[in-house]
């Protein structure tokens, strides 16, 4: 007996620092050989195994099925470790559902599933979106009364999350008698995929413990959904929060990243600048992504020289860094310098991409230069890299077009575009048309994206600003009567923004009403005032 038991320290022992498959088959021979082990020995030691050679770097998931074929009446951690092994397995993920061929062997076999099986068939739902099999073994958890397991919970929360079915989701985690934190990133995070941030912020306010995670899902959230002052909000109530509670969730690159975009979106170049100085004085380590939105960031606020500073620091810049500089370049007009880092790129052997050729467009676009936006273009419609041309690109190749007045060939290239026209790609030419004049077809396209957006303001102003410019006053009559019929207003006041001492300050045409709107039509009465008696000297002095 007390052979037996120091055989299975050792053997445990052996699987527990085991490194490399050469050693791992040596030791499965002991375990099938040795006369010092009983069944339930080698069962508990064939799971191990099975464990080591499914999940490890170093193992074999077709040698840990092996395993699992040969081993006699295997028992429930045998099951667990074999189902756990191809849920985790990405290479078999479009290949027999093999965790749910096992998880009906064991059920046939009369092998009660635990919360350490239900959570991984869970999981195999969720990478095949398996809305049909999820719920049954939902339904198992319940039977087998492993439903009150909060790791079980989380899971089920995970499948109905990840085949967006929110409703189930939240039954669940409301009926939860235990929650922890990931629940709560789970159910958040479904909100957020499903576009109910509201909810997903409700929920957040009311999570007593927080990680990263959770800052992550929700300031992320918020930027994609466009609402990027709140996630700035929110960035800055972590810091604080981290500054000054005894449990401390630090920001990490993720949401370093979302932030920075926030700031972009924006245009808040000094907060963006303090978030960059947030990570210097925390020694935070940029990697490439976070970079590339720093030099995205500096270069929409309008800070060329910083971000060109940031770029040179990016050791391995990927294509995305490239074409964030590249396309900084080609905002603020600085075409040539756009068109000399294009040309770096492909030397040092980076690939460029789809979103690379719309930044050369946009920067010919705005140079006025044919030639060289028809060498770019081809460079897409010829597959030189391997690169499909999109909607975008039409578009950014009318632009250059109609800007250079060249509207039959505009014209040309749109009717033979292998995709159909979006709005954006009659929107450049109604733009060229606006600029140049061409009152005829201005009108013509302007009409034609009115019937394809009859709700869409922007066409109808168009429109007007044609007929008023031509002297076409009873057409404009017209269009402005069905305006009106149809309800057509501008949806979104204009409005304007400044930033003063970092703080932020948004004049709109209805009002506003955090600024003192009083004192500044004073201060412009009065500076108005000296600019008249300036000019009226000024008169005076020449005659």
């Amino acid at each position: 007996m007390m052979e037996s038991h120091s055989f299975l320290k050792s053997i445990t022992r052996l699987l527990s620092n085991c490194n490399n498959m050469k050693n791992l088959k040596q030791i499965h021979s002991q375990i099938i050989t040795s006369p010092h082990l009983s069944q339930s020995h080698k069962l508990f030691l064939l799971s191990r195994l099975i464990f080591f050679c499914a999940l490890s770097d170093s193992g074999s998931l077709a040698y840990a099925s092996r395993v699992f074929q040969t081993t006699h009446n295997p028992n429930l951690p045998i099951y667990n470790s074999i189902i756990r092994a191809y849920s985790s397995n990405f290479t078999y993920k479009h290949k027999n559902p093999q965790s749910l061929i096992l998880y009906k062997q064991m059920l046939l076999n009369n092998i009660v599933p635990d919360g350490i099986t239900i959570p991984f068939v869970l999981k195999e739902c969720v990478n095949r979106l398996d809305f049909v099999v999820g719920p049954s073994v939902h339904a198992h958890c319940v039977k087998f009364g492993v439903q009150d397991d909060v790791y079980v919970g989380n899971s089920v929360i995970g499948l109905y999350v990840g085949c967006g079915v929110l409703e189930c989701a939240r039954k669940v985690f409301d009926e939860m008698s235990e929650r922890d934190v990931v629940s709560w990133n789970l159910i958040i995070g479904g909100c957020l995929r499903c576009g109910e941030v509201d909810v997903a912020r409700e929920l957040f306010v009311r999570m007593d413990e927080r990680n990263v995670i959770s800052w992550n899902s929700v300031i992320a959230g918020m930027v994609q959904v466009g609402r990027v002052r709140e996630a700035v909000e929110f960035f800055h109530e972590m810091v604080v929060v981290s500054e000054d509670d005894v449990v401390l969730v630090y920001p990490d690159k993720m949401t370093l990243a979302s932030v920075v975009s926030a700031c972009a979106s924006l245009g808040w170049h000094k907060h963006g600048k303090w978030v960059h100085g947030y990570m210097l004085r925390n020694g935070i380590e940029c990697d490439v992504v976070v970079k590339t939105a720093l030099v995205d960031m500096y270069g929409k606020c309008g800070n060329v020289r910083l971000a060109e500073r940031v770029f040179k620091n990016i050791c391995k810049k990927d294509v995305l860094a490239w074409t964030a500089m590249i396309s900084v370049y080609a905002l603020h007009g600085y075409g040539n310098e756009a068109f000399d880092l294009f040309d770096k790129m492909v030397a040092c052997g980076v690939r460029p991409n789809a979103v690379t050729f719309g930044a050369l467009l946009t920067a010919c676009a705005h140079l006025g230069l044919v030639d060289r936006g028809h060498w770019y273009f081809n460079m897409i419609t010829t597959n030189v890299y391997m690169i499909e041309p999109t909607v975008q690109h039409y578009a950014c190749m009318v632009d250059i077009l109609g800007r250079a007045g060249l509207f039959d060939e505009a014209e040309r290239l749109i009717t033979n575009m292998p995709m159909d026209p979006d709005v954006f790609v009659w929107g450049a030419l109604l733009g060229a048309c606006q600029m140049h004049g061409n009152v005829e077809l201005g009108e013509k396209v302007a009409k034609y994206l009115i019937r394809l957006e009859p709700l869409n303001h922007a066409f109808y102003v168009a429109l007007c600003d044609i007929q008023a410019k031509a002297g076409k006053f009873d057409d404009l009559g017209n269009t402005r009567v069905l305006m009106n019929e149809r309800g057509i207003k501008k949806d979104t006041p204009g409005n304007s923004l400044i930033e003063v001492d970092g703080n932020f300050y948004e004049f709109s045409i209805k009002g506003s009403a955090d600024i003192m709107m009083e004192e500044i039509k004073s201060l412009l009465n009065q500076l108005s005032k000296e600019i008249k008696v300036d000019q009226d000297t000024l008169l005076i002095l020449k005659d």
